[in-house]
């Protein structure tokens, strides 16, 4: 998950005399940069994760400075550190303030005016800028694992160091529309503000695009806390991301790094059936049927199972402009109520009864028992899932 507000905090947070005042849900908010900032129109070079540096020259006013804090958190940073002790004074940092940094998530630190900011910042970022390499080189090594699991020698060495790989893993897929088409500077931007909402997690967990899906791989987390860490973000997403909707997968949890690649293209699956029925979230393991459906790779053995059985009925409506597919589809779903498809659809019972007479006829096949009915019902529910 990169270098973030608590790596910094271990890291530096003594030889500094960093002190987090408020906004400490952030702390696993990942860090790209630092950027010193002393009035607002600094904010236009942020594109999301930047950890914001003052002294307070700018912001001395209590309206001034919850006005960054808001505008922070809006521009997807990574958090605020206040130089205090000459502009602002720490005990007079209103807690209004610091109400609504730990509301939001935004964590806002300090560190004393003897502490030389040229210095501090200089550390800092060549910290962030060597966890980026290392980021990039697990980044690797989780496809490599993902995609061609017993090419050991490929990929164990570089995550041995940050993975229990004996452990348990589940990985989450989080995706948009047309996120394959976005420009790379969009993406990168939806990919911060994504990483900022993800709370709770930090060196037991991985963030990375792959394969037009943002990928979160979660490492020996027990199941209820994974679950609570996807929820919540699903919660934030939806209030947060309503001009672009988002949509998770999660998929089963699995253990040894050998079965990553089971993992995520259950996530895989579970994200396209998000995508497809507009569910914020879904899990794999509850999906049903549809865990089956969705994991064939082969879509024309799809195309094949749902065309094939129907095929009387498809080619009936197209030359007669009738819908006995859809008569036979709500009479399987009613589990053969004739009286039933009648209101469904809002047409006279006999007119039912005689269509279903037909379709049988043109099916050769009386769709009395479970076994004869399976096939269709198999098709629609192959046609539903079809783009």
């Amino acid at each position: 998950m990169g270098y973030t507000i608590e790596d910094m905090l271990a890291g530096s947070g003594k030889k500094y005399h960093m002190n987090m005042v408020a906004g400490d849900k952030g702390w696993s908010n990942s860090i790209s940069w630092l950027i010193m900032i002393e009035d607002f129109t600094v904010l236009r070079n942020f594109s999301g994760k930047e950890l914001a540096v003052t002294t307070g020259l700018g912001f001395r006013e209590e309206d001034k400075l919850m006005r960054l804090v808001k505008l922070l958190s809006q521009q997807s940073a990574a958090g605020l550190i206040i130089n205090t002790g000459y502009y602002i004074m720490e005990e007079e940092i209103p807690d209004d303030v610091k109400a609504w940094c730990s509301e939001n998530a935004l964590p806002l630190i300090t560190v004393p005016w003897d502490v030389y900011l040229v210095d501090m910042i200089k550390d800092i970022s060549f910290r962030v800028f060597t966890q980026g390499s290392a980021d990039l080189q697990i980044s690797t090594a989780l496809i490599q694992a993902i995609s061609d699991p017993f090419a050991k020698e490929r990929y164990v060495s570089d995550l041995l160091p940050y993975f229990d790989l004996d452990g348990s893993f589940q990985v989450a897929l989080i995706t948009t529309e047309d996120l394959d088409k976005m420009d790379t500077v969009d993406r990168k931007r939806l990919e911060y503000r994504i990483q900022i909402y993800l709370m709770n997690i930090s060196h037991n967990g991985h963030f990375f695009y792959y394969d037009s899906n943002f990928v979160l791989v979660m490492n020996a987390i027990e199941e209820p806390v994974a679950r609570e860490i996807i929820s919540e973000f699903a919660g934030r997403a939806a209030a947060r991301f309503k001009d672009t909707p988002v949509y998770i997968g999660a998929g089963s949890r699995v253990n040894d790094i050998t079965n990553l690649g089971t993992a995520y293209r259950r996530a895989r699956a579970a994200a396209e059936f998000a995508m497809k029925e507009k569910k914020p979230l879904v899990y794999f393991d509850e999906i049903g049927i549809y865990r089956l459906l969705y994991s064939v790779e082969d879509k024309a053995l799809l195309e094949e199972m749902y065309r094939k059985p129907l095929k009387p009925l498809i080619d009936y409506d197209i030359e007669h402009n009738s819908n006995y597919e859809e008569t036979l589809e709500e009479y399987l779903a009613s589990n053969g109520s004739v009286n039933a498809v009648s209101e469904k659809l809002f047409i006279h019972r006999n007119t039912i009864l005689y269509r279903i007479r037909n379709i049988k006829k043109m099916l050769g096949c009386e769709l009395k028992t479970p076994e004869e009915r399976l096939p269709y019902q198999i098709a629609f529910m192959i046609r539903e899932i079809m783009p």
